[in-house]
């Protein structure tokens, strides 16, 4: 079974401002804004992060109209993480369980080249959560036609892991091991985790449920904490935080 962070979003009451604190800090460009968001009350922008072994992709999604789904996360937890992309093998493998659990779908989508299930956020908790598989493996439709020339050709850049908030970070990371059908296991004292492919999802204890920060490693880190401080964002230890969301930077 093979399983990956593809795509990373973040919700984001001001677009413009947070697509340009990500394009300073992390020296990346837009690469698409997808019209199709429309149907959601959405606009959005999405960047490449470019590594070996694969691309991955951040997305910052803003709400144009009343009563969205993202409106309303936002108003319960202001600019933050919103939703996980998880890349799958075997999506027809992964609706079959699903199934068993009774995991509702409030989206999904079928293409020739891509198919995409949304969970819902009660059913998994934190997040809504999307399994999507594409074909070929590298290829990846939600990202727009020319999202290979945006890629830094370095290929520092690489999305490690998902740190999810949760009352119960236990019961948390247990619930979303079943969904998606992985073993749930832990890499240190107090400190829940789940292993995929190339990646790990962290689950630490809090006081709401929700998606707080993302591992990413970056070619020069201390160029992007510079890069930070004169934008006047927060900078602690190794973490920037841009809209609500800590953005760890490894050494």
């Amino acid at each position: 079974m093979s399983l990956r962070i593809r795509q990373i979003v973040l919700a984001a009451r001001d677009l413009s401002t947070t697509v340009a604190q990500l394009q300073a800090v992390f020296g990346v460009t837009v690469c698409y804004r997808d019209p199709d968001v429309s149907h959601f009350g959405l606009e959005n922008a999405l960047f490449a992060i470019g590594h070996q072994g694969g691309v991955q992709f951040l997305e910052v999604v803003s709400p144009v109209r009343e009563n969205t789904t993202a409106g309303r996360h936002l108003n319960r937890h202001g600019d933050s993480g919103y939703m996980l992309i998880l890349q799958t093998d075997d999506l027809a493998r992964d609706r079959e369980r699903l199934k068993g659990l009774g995991v509702r779908i409030v989206w999904e989508s079928t293409y020739p080249d891509i198919s995409a299930v949304h969970l819902h956020p009660k059913d998994i908790g934190a997040a809504i959560v999307s399994l999507d598989q594409a074909i070929p493996y590298d290829s990846w439709r939600w990202a727009g036609p020319d999202w290979q020339q945006h890629v830094n050709k370095t290929g520092a850049q690489r999305v490690v892991s998902v740190n999810v908030a949760a009352r119960d970070p236990i019961a948390m990371m247990q619930r979303w091991a079943k969904v998606l059908g992985v073993d749930a296991g832990s890499d240190r004292p107090g400190a829940s985790c789940i292993d995929i492919q190339n990646g790990a999802l962290r689950f630490e204890a809090a006081d709401a449920d929700v998606i707080v920060g993302f591992e990413i490693t970056v070619p020069e880190p201390q160029a992007a904490f510079d890069r930070a401080r004169a934008l006047g964002l927060p900078v602690e230890g190794n973490a920037i935080t841009i809209c609500g969301t800590r953005f760890t930077l490894p050494d």
